[in-house]
């Protein structure tokens, strides 16, 4: 049974001959190749596009090594789309593997040297040229953080339109599943969305699986990328990570965390550069603290979420399973999947503690911009006391607006509606249903 990737493969579908370079980015093995090559290849033979206007050259195949040369790979494309009357859609996997060309008629003596990196052709060259003809359509894939980092999309300017693909959403999960929905959001908030993880049976293969790419994969594409020393400050920053989703922090906090998992001391620079490492791989996620009635962003602390559950769980060997924490990460997720931006709320509240009028801070899990209008969110695991909906709801009843306000709670609950006007509904359905658009 084929994982269909709906969602993707319309976006794709939408982009056509849009004069752009398509790039499929996301965390590696979630499964971009398959998007590109096979689902939307379909999509486009099913809309009567004949096979052989759809060029793929896949660089990390031993066949078509001598096309990571950007000149030969030039060539080979330009040679099969010379019919001026015929539109040709352009995919290319791996593209990373792409090394650059020097090139021999230029006097190297002649180039100032500050320029010099001029002389090389790069794959990028060579799809800057390619997009400015007009019967051809390019897409491309790569599959490590040389290619998934954000400076990709840079390099295109505004000629490129990225498609940012994440592991399985849940509504993407229990479509494949057909488990039972509760049984479902159980399997994956312990497994996760790597749809390679999703189609293994065996629960045993499914962990191994997923230890195994964060070992064998993520971290070592950084460690080769940035040229580090030296993969321990990096990975004691992922398990530090790993086992403070959803919790407020910054380098400074995680540099302390770090040393303390790796006994020796290592700068809060550091700890920055490497959160951007791990973010450009698309690992990890942040959202920034936003006040909502100062309508201003706080830059000294944020939130880091894992963009799958199954790879954090992995990571810190399926401990630590702290549900209010890992139902907060699937919402960010899911928002994010959505496509919405997200930040974490702070709303400002004065109190009178002890005969002293004080400013104090309260926490609204998820800020989320719908264009001209926001929704609050609040992740509770339950409401069953006075007290706890009092609690979940106190930030929600201070931010000074009419701005919607929706409390998500553990388990398949209706959604209703309070006498404040407050809504409350099960992760289970919110999961599977937008109900921000509604």
């Amino acid at each position: 049974m084929v994982i269909e990737r709906s969602k993707y493969v319309e976006l794709l579908m939408q982009k056509r001959w849009n004069k752009k370079v398509k790039i499929v980015t996301g965390i590696r093995r979630c499964g971009k190749s398959f998007l590109l090559n096979t689902l939307f290849k379909q999509k486009l033979i099913e809309e009567g596009v004949a096979e052989s206007n759809i060029i793929e050259l896949a660089l990390d195949k031993k066949s078509h090594i001598k096309y990571r040369n950007p000149d030969m790979l030039y060539d080979y494309i330009i040679e099969k789309t010379q019919d001026q009357d015929s539109r040709y859609y352009v995919m290319i996997d791996e593209i990373q593997l792409s090394y650059k060309v020097r090139n021999k008629e230029i006097d190297e003596d002649s180039v100032p040297e500050e320029d010099r990196a001029m002389l090389y052709t790069t794959f990028y060259d060579v799809l800057n040229d390619l997009m400015s003809r007009p019967n051809i359509d390019i897409y491309v894939t790569g599959s490590n953080s040389k290619m998934l980092s954000k400076d990709i999309v840079t390099n295109f300017r505004d000629r490129g339109s990225e498609i940012k693909v994440m592991p399985l959403s849940f509504r993407e999960f229990v479509d494949y599943s057909g488990m039972e929905k509760a049984d479902a959001l159980e399997q994956y908030m312990m497994y996760g969305g790597m749809p390679l993880a999703v189609v293994e049976a065996d629960e045993r293969e499914k962990a191994n699986y997923l230890k195994g790419l964060f070992a064998n994969v993520y971290i070592k594409d950084i460690v080769e990328r940035y040229k580090l020393k030296g993969d321990a400050v990096l990975s004691a920053l992922v398990d530090a990570l790993s086992s403070s989703v959803g919790s407020l922090t910054n380098p400074h906090k995680l540099a302390c965390t770090a040393a303390t998992l790796l006994d020796k001391t290592t700068s809060d620079s550091t700890i920055k550069n490497y959160l951007d490492y791990l973010e450009d791989a698309f690992l990890f996620s942040s959202a920034k603290r936003y006040d909502v009635k100062g309508r201003k962003y706080f830059n000294t602390i944020q939130k880091y979420y894992a963009v799958d559950l199954g790879l954090r769980n992995a990571r810190l060997n399926f401990r630590q399973q702290e549900r209010s924490h890992l139902m907060e990460n699937i919402l960010f997720n899911e928002l994010i999947h959505r496509g919405y931006n997200v930040d974490v709320g702070v709303v400002e509240v004065a109190k009178v503690i002890n005969g002293t009028r004080r400013q104090s801070q309260y926490e609204i899990d998820f800020v989320v911009n719908t264009g001209n209008n926001k929704v609050y969110i609040q992740s509770a695991l339950n409401i069953d006391t006075k007290e706890k909906k009092e609690q979940e709801t106190f930030s929600l009843h201070h931010t000074g607006d009419f701005f919607r306000k929706i409390v998500v709670l553990d388990g398949n609950q209706k959604m209703w509606t309070d006498e404040d006007g407050v809504v409350y509904i099960g992760v289970i359905p919110f999961l599977l249903e937008d109900y921000l658009r509604s």
